[in-house]
């Protein structure tokens, strides 16, 4: 075999698996930071997911403010209601002045069901 090519399929395989050990330690290594991330940020996150459960109620497509803060406590108004946001809900007044949120994702079936009655 000419050196020249052994040469050159060497320096590939050399390359090749380097290339793969790299690949697999920075893959576990932002596994680990993702990881941690969440970990840190676990409160937020399980108050999107709470909120996401209460909004999406087969029943009701609109929850009242107030409901929503019973069952999310610890959180203040503002912050509860970047939560919800978050969570891909949007905020309606009702004719009395108070405040009422649902899911985006929902309001086909609120759609529905206002022209249903």
């Amino acid at each position: 075999m000419d050196p020249t090519i052994s040469g050159a399929l060497a320096s590939l395989f050399g390359a090749v698996v380097g290339g793969g050990i790299t690949f697999f330690l920075n893959r576990q290594l932002h596994k680990h930071q993702l990881a941690l991330a969440h970990e840190q940020h676990k409160t937020e996150f399980m108050a999107e997911e709470t909120a996401r459960h209460f909004l999406n109620h087969k029943g009701y497509t609109d929850r009242s403010f107030e409901t929503l803060q019973m069952h999310l406590g610890g959180f203040e108004e503002d912050e509860l209601r970047k939560i919800l946001v978050r969570a891909g809900a949007i905020r309606v007044y009702r004719e009395d002045g108070s405040e009422w949120w649902r899911l985006i994702s929902r309001m086909g079936e609120f759609i529905e069901k206002k022209n249903a009655s």
